[in-house]
């Protein structure tokens, strides 16, 4: 009996020694496996932690004008300036063993497999944070093993290559929250209109809770469902000891409010605008086009936002509903900072920007130029020229061509540069064009920003180039600046994810005029808002004058096609085009629009400011003079207007009443209306 008992006790301790060898074996065999787990993910090195972010424009007045992300809203933020709240709910909920686990729980992996195995399917799972955070940025969510290894993989990765801190901030700005908020600031900002680093206990404690069941427990879906929720992650905070129960029903009892209605639906101010903007950082500035897909960019723009929303404002009210467009842009005639720009009646429908991309004839808006280049050379707003039909030989006589004035108008009697301004008379545009040498209006048009190419040729002096509102705007800012040339300017600041400025720019101003000829060519243009000057035919602007009620200066142009208004004020320089896309002619009735949106756009654009006159700068001097004749006016005078000469070239003989003109010579009469000039193009013309 005994030598039976003895064998069964040494088979029994042969039977132990077997089970410890072979679970000996087995901890070295999982010894080593970890080991060389551990060695072969530190050896990959580390993952690249880059996900897209959302890029932030900001206007001048530093509001959020919009935001551009690859289909996830997300700002990161360091986890330092996140609340502590926000962290503590999140670990206390998530993951609680998080500072002390390689990347993945054991016990909590044993658990979800067990109830995995008894359903026969992925029900439970059981990823730490360092999982959650491996598989946001490199993998799906299907509930497969394959994914699974993956995502052991790469969690032992980070956990190799990055300390806690990181993976935990990481975490935190790649969970999707639902509502496409991705990260705590993005959530924040959606759900309760503040930023992550302003959340209060209650506030953090609900998010935290989102990211189980995005869809299924956001509070905008049901808010029940969400409170019980966020309930459990209180309880897992007390479980944890980073608060008492106290505080916890404090926070539960807690009243939130959501801001979420403000925030449904995108805000987007200026969408042409942020087009132009992406497209100058890369194109003319030259940061890398991957910026923007990576996202996380500050852009700080020059955009007013309550001047654009007044562009698009009067853009909806005066449009048509047909297939007319339109673009406008507004610019600072001191600075160049662009402060509005609309680039078509509805981006939705066409992101075309007509405002920066247009290429159609100028029209009557080249006369300005081409009237500052006559100053520059003898002319004077009194200078006068036979305004009628007349028949122009050009190219040393291979060419013949016959322009007409609106409506085949003329006064068929000499009017002075006053006039011809208010009144756009081709004819007496082209006289100068022709007298002064065509390169004069090129040279001008080039020294104030223009810089589309421009030929030498006679119908220049009636826009024959192709523009496009943005440079005209630009280019009338040197009339209302005193002479100098802007350069436009969209963007004032660009900072990355990171902190560190990429791009930073001051505005550029060089002298391009003679401040005195650009007063004179500015008090020129404001004649076209002065129905005093109708004469034999009406003010360009006169339809449009009961809508100002501050000084103004401006010129209108007009193609069969197109339709332009451009003009300014000491703080603003604003071109309009008005037009079909395809060549399609406009009608008279639609040839108003530009004027109707640039004039009620100015009015309200600058409601509040100061009515700022143009300052007139030493060494012009302002006379009565008649506009009908250029002569000093006196008491004979039947009309009157103060008009700016420089010193020295002001009109110094007294018109003469009727009765005393009847009684000249008609020699006279003729020697004191035809002047030397007149008589060249008379003989020219014909």
């Amino acid at each position: 009996m005994e030598v039976i008992l003895n064998r069964r006790k040494r088979r029994k301790m042969r039977l132990i020694r077997l089970l410890f060898r072979l679970i000996l074996l087995l901890f070295v065999l999982l010894t080593a496996a970890a080991v060389g787990l551990l060695s072969y993910t530190k050896m990959q090195g580390p993952p690249p932690l880059t996900v897209a972010q959302t890029t932030v424009y900001f206007g001048a007045d530093q509001s959020i004008i919009g935001e551009r992300h690859q289909g996830e809203n997300r700002h990161w933020l360091e986890l330092s300036a996140i609340d502590h709240d926000v962290i503590d709910a999140t670990i206390a909920v998530e993951d609680r063993k998080f500072y002390n686990h390689f990347g993945f729980d054991p016990f909590r992996i044993g658990g979800a497999m067990v109830a995995n195995i008894r359903s026969q399917s992925m029900v439970q799972g059981a990823s730490t944070i360092t999982q959650q955070y491996a598989r946001n940025l490199y993998l799906s969510h299907d509930k497969t093993w394959k994914r699974k290894w993956n995502e052991l993989m790469y969690s032992l990765r980070l956990e190799m290559n990055y300390d806690k801190d990181q993976i935990l901030e990481g975490y935190l700005n790649t969970v999707y929250y639902g509502h496409g908020a991705y990260g705590i600031e993005a959530a924040a900002y959606h759900y309760f209109g503040k930023s992550a680093q302003e959340l209060s206990l209650a506030e953090a404690s609900m998010l935290a809770g989102i990211p189980k069941g995005p869809s299924y427990y956001s509070p905008l879906f049901d808010l029940e469902r969400a409170k019980k929720r966020q309930s459990v992650v209180l309880q897992s905070m007390v479980a944890t000891g980073v608060l008492t129960q106290v505080e916890a029903d404090e926070a539960y009892a807690e009243d939130l409010v959501f801001d979420h209605d403000e925030l449904e639906a995108t805000t987007t101010v200026g969408p042409y605008f942020q087009d132009a903007v992406e497209r100058e950082l890369i194109q003319e500035i030259g940061l890398e086009p991957t910026l923007f897909e990576i996202g996380g960019l500050r852009i700080y723009t020059t955009l007013d936002p309550n001047m654009q929303r007044e562009a698009e404002r009067f853009v909806q009210a005066e449009m048509p509903n047909n297939d007319l467009q339109v673009a406008l842009v507004a610019l600072d005639p001191m600075q160049g900072d662009v402060k509005a720009l609309v680039g078509g009646k509805e981006y939705h429908d066409s992101p075309f920007n007509r405002a920066t991309d247009l290429e159609r004839h100028g029209g009557s808006t080249f006369k300005p130029f081409l009237y500052y280049a006559a100053l520059e050379n003898g002319y004077t707003p009194a200078s006068t020229l036979l305004s009628e039909e007349t028949t122009f030989t050009l190219d040393e006589g291979r060419e013949v061509w016959k322009p007409s004035n609106f409506n085949d108008n003329y006064a068929n009697d000499f009017i002075t540069l006053l006039q011809a301004m208010a009144y756009s008379d081709n004819i007496y545009a082209i006289k100068t064009h022709l007298l002064l040498g065509m390169d004069k209006l090129v040279d001008v048009a080039d020294r104030t920003g223009m810089t589309s190419p421009l030929s030498e040729r006679a119908s220049l002096a009636l826009g024959a180039a192709e523009v496009n509102p943005l440079e005209l705007a630009t280019a009338y800012s040197a009339f209302a600046n005193g002479g100098q040339r802007v350069t436009p300017r969209l963007v004032r600041k660009v900072v990355d994810s990171e902190g560190e400025i990429l791009y930073e720019s001051e505005p550029e101003l060089e002298p391009a005029l003679d401040p005195r000829l650009a007063y004179i060519t500015t008090d020129l243009m404001k004649g076209m808002f002065d129905p005093y000057l109708n004469g034999y035919t009406s003010v360009t602007g006169g339809s449009i004058s009961h809508f100002l009620s501050r000084e103004v200066a401006g010129k209108s142009g007009s193609t069969p096609t197109d339709s332009w208004m451009v003009g300014f004020t000491p703080q603003l320089s604003t071109s309009v085009w008005v037009g079909y896309d395809r060549d399609h002619l406009i009608d008279s009735s639609e040839a108003q629009i530009a004027k109707r949106i640039w004039a009620q756009f100015t009015e309200h654009a600058l409601e509040g400011q100061d009515m700022i006159p143009f300052d007139v700068p030493d060494g012009v001097i302002g006379v009565e003079m008649d506009p009908f004749t250029g002569l000093l006016a006196t008491e004979d005078c039947p009309t009157h207007r103060t008009t700016y000469f420089l010193e020295g070239t002001e009109p110094t003989t007294p018109c003469q009443s009727p009765s005393e003109e009847d009684a000249m010579p008609d020699e006279e009469q003729d020697h004191d209306k035809e002047n030397i000039i007149d008589r060249f193009f008379r003989w020219f013309g014909n």
